[in-house]
């Protein structure tokens, strides 16, 4: 049972910050295995089409930094030691998507901007990290290198700068084209109904453990003394010799590997050891050619020791934190905070992590038909956001637009559309507007109020075999457009839907009689009805409607109109 507590804009989060978080877990594994080159740009392409597509639905300011925040904190249920780096990245990542629609709107070059910085993040990081592991003195490591090659190639042109352009130029390409696909991606999902992928709609859960609560005795107090002895550390390699920082250093990862024994899975792997003695052999080397005078070769070893002491203490460093930091009082702070729906999110994400991982389809998959795959990951999206509004407490509400005939009730109904669109509220549903040769009123036509395509509905017309209601002839594609429109798939994520209008038809159990009492039985999505005043009593009566929120045309304010029927959906 969802707490109440809990937004809608959270639950949101949570959901599109899981499913990233199930394809980081599923496809990241898949690519880290089989060492496949750039497996992170190609994880960051998965979030980024997974961002920008579902936003073409859900539509709500603030999704983008909350899905990321819920997904970094989701890569806690990894078994990897190092998780702050890749904790850091995707909610970076997600900021600067945030940051770059917010500031050109949810357009293509907003999108795409966005995509782009987010995606060259990656590299940005990498080259920090380097820097952070090993001290600024890596930066001169690298430089002396390229300009040694330089000088053995015979090149005139520094080339310090070609492998970062480049790698750079690749991260902007690589977050276009992740760009294009959310953007088309999201606009089909706008037009057509999205559907999962078959195999991918099974109900089976796959098995994820949460971490045991009580298997470490967490403490705050060591919680800040490793916070220190990181800073200390950092400050022993700046300002002291080698005889003094290597013992005290020594002394800090022994205690360490006492007490955070998950910290050293980091240092028992054989490629940590490789990098760390070609780290060292290449510094030495810099060393010996880029200075001369005695004991160059000793200082240059001494320099890729420290530069490797300093990368321990980092990587031990962030892995002990991000132990104590599970501690069940830290999690419970964000409770008093702005943060207080956070703890809810990430509880409801843990429990939508399996749903998901169950749905995601192997990599095959995924790169031979993208498109589908990420339709599919909308559909299970607001499936799931539905199956979680049915359990926190739902209750459906009803609003009738009514008025006498030619009174301007679609009319009222097109200015609310503007004024839900503004305010950001998921609906769906279709207008019936009139067709018109000169004055005369020769039909009417159904318009998607999403696309604003249009299906001929009513007209008029003295063939015999027809259906008729009054003069017009009912259009068969027309009846079938507005079924599909109000149909359960189309409607997922939404949280209101407009039906223009409910009349004779329906009385009489034809039109879209049988797709309300649908709707009716379905507690998770508001409806708005507009209604002729002389069928009002009948429509309430027909479907039993308890306490229906009537706004009459004549004395009705679209503005006031539409702040109510939002207020009265938020309370």
């Amino acid at each position: 049972m969802i707490k109440p507590a809990l937004s809608e804009k959270w639950i949101k989060a949570s959901i599109i910050g899981t499913i990233w978080a199930a394809s980081e877990i599923v496809l990241g594994s898949f690519l880290h295995n089989l060492k496949v080159p750039f497996s992170g740009n190609v994880l960051t392409a998965i979030g980024l089409i997974i961002l920008i597509s579902i936003s073409y639905r859900w539509r709500e300011k603030g999704l983008f930094w909350r899905a990321g925040l819920i997904c970094a904190m989701l890569k806690t249920l990894s078994p990897s030691a190092v998780i702050f780096g890749p904790m850091v990245a995707i909610f970076s990542e997600s900021l600067l998507l945030e940051l770059f629609v917010r500031l050109l709107g949810r357009t293509i070059p907003g999108y795409l901007l966005g995509s782009m910085m987010a995606m060259t993040w990656n590299l940005f990081q990498k080259i920090a990290n380097y820097v952070i592991f090993y001290g600024a003195g890596i930066v001169d490591v690298y430089t002396d290198l390229l300009r040694m090659a330089q000088k053995q190639l015979h090149l005139k042109t520094d080339i310090v700068w070609l492998p970062i352009i480049i790698l750079l130029i690749a991260d902007i390409l690589f977050g276009i084209l992740a760009g294009l696909i959310g953007i088309r991606v999201g606009r089909k999902a706008l037009k057509d109904t999205v559907t999962p992928l078959p195999g991918t709609e099974r109900n089976s859960f796959t098995k994820v453990d949460k971490k045991p609560v009580d298997a470490f005795n967490y403490s705050v107090l060591w919680l800040l003394a490793d916070f220190l002895l990181i800073i200390g550390s950092m400050l022993l390699l700046s300002y002291t010799r080698w005889m003094v920082w290597s013992p005290i250093i020594t002394g800090i990862v022994i205690v360490w590997a006492f007490r955070y024994k998950r910290a050293l899975r980091q240092l028992s792997k054989p490629k940590f050891w490789i990098f760390f003695v070609v780290i060292t052999l290449i510094t030495a080397f810099v060393f010996t050619k880029a200075q001369t005078g005695e004991n160059v070769l000793v200082n240059g070893l001494l320099a890729g020791f420290q530069m490797n002491f300093r990368a321990v203490i980092i990587i031990l460093g962030f892995a002990v934190l991000g132990t104590e930091l599970y501690n069940p009082k830290v999690r419970n702070f964000f409770l008093g905070t702005s943060f207080k729906n956070l703890p809810l999110a990430i509880e409801l994400s843990v429990e939508s992590l399996p749903y998901f991982i169950a749905r995601i389809p192997d990599f095959k998959t995924t790169v031979r038909n993208p498109v589908s795959v990420f339709s599919g990951f909308i559909f299970h999206a607001e499936s799931r956001l539905a199956e979680v509004r049915s359990k926190s407490g739902f209750q459906q509400k009803l609003f009738i637009i009514s008025g006498s005939k030619n009174e301007g009730k679609t009319w009222l109904a097109k200015n609310l559309v503007e004024v839900f669109r503004e305010n950001e509220i998921p609906f769906g549903g279709f207008l019936s507007e009139k067709v018109r040769e000169g004055s005369q009123v020769i039909g009417y036509d159904l318009v998607d109020i999403l696309t604003g395509n249009r299906e001929i509905l009513l007209r008029e017309s003295d063939e015999t075999g027809m259906n008729m209601i009054g003069r017009f002839a009912i259009f068969p594609q027309g009846l079938k457009k507005g079924i599909q429109l109000l149909s359960h798939a189309q409607l997922l994520g939404k949280r209101l839907v407009i039906i223009d209008e409910v009349g004779r038809l329906e009385l009489n159990d034809k039109g879209w009689s049988e797709s309300i009492s649908s709707l009716m039985k379905t507690s998770n999505i508001h409806l708005l009805f507009i209604v002729r005043d002389t069928f009002i009593d009948e429509v309430i009566s027909k479907w039993n409607i308890a306490q229906p929120h009537i706004f009459k045309v004549s004395q009705t304010d679209h503005q006031e109109c539409g702040r109510s029927i939002i207020d009265e959906m938020n309370s």
